[in-house]
């Protein structure tokens, strides 16, 4: 008999921080402002967002018409041999 996988229903903030790509300061300042999910009282000192509630704070973000960053994804050109003593002069 296989386990069956169960699906995570509360989030703590290193996974909420991954899930919504802010940092934990952003992420607990945004609580603070009521802007996003408060935690849930999970046991005497554990906390944790439930999946449902970040998932829709997420999709009621409003559509950016900002564009998007330029490719990053390139070769950052390297020093070559012999450059790195010529910057320290």
């Amino acid at each position: 008999m296989s386990a069956k996988k169960v699906a995570p229903i509360f989030l703590d903030l290193p996974a909420v921080v991954q899930a919504v790509a802010l940092s934990e300061s952003t992420v607990q300042e945004l609580v603070r402002q009521g802007q996003f999910p408060a935690p849930r009282q999970l046991s005497g000192r554990r906390v944790g967002w439930l999946v449902r509630e970040v998932t829709e704070w997420a999709e009621s973000r409003p559509v950016s018409n900002l564009l998007p960053p330029p490719n990053t994804s390139a070769p950052k050109p390297r020093p070559r041999k012999g450059d790195a003593g010529m910057m320290m002069q």
